[in-house]
């Protein structure tokens, strides 16, 4: 299966919208290979006794309490903009 002239990498590349060079193409098709026969290789692993978990080790209360805070005043929060009207950041119009 994961033989690299199985590869459909122009296939492959179109889905990524990737425009790739022949030597590009070689070398992605055989580093692709790779993985897939690395993917297939960890299939043979015997997993029956491990039991089915998302996370490696217990996760709780991960969530920090929801307290408000001050925010950026406005000098601040338009520090970087590109372009400011109003005290507001000006953006292209994208929709008309």
């Amino acid at each position: 299966m994961a033989n690299p002239t199985d590869i459909d990498i122009d296939y492959v590349a179109n889905l990524a919208r990737l425009a790739l060079t022949a030597q590009e193409k070689e070398t992605f098709s055989r580093q692709l290979g790779d993985v897939l026969r690395y993917v297939e290789k960890l299939g043979e692993v015997d997993v029956s006794q491990v039991e089915p978990t998302a996370h490696a080790f217990p996760l709780c209360n991960i969530w920090a309490d929801d307290v408000p805070q001050p925010g950026l005043s406005v000098e601040a929060a338009l520090r970087n903009a590109p372009e400011q009207r109003d005290n507001m950041v000006v953006v292209p119009i994208v929709v008309e």
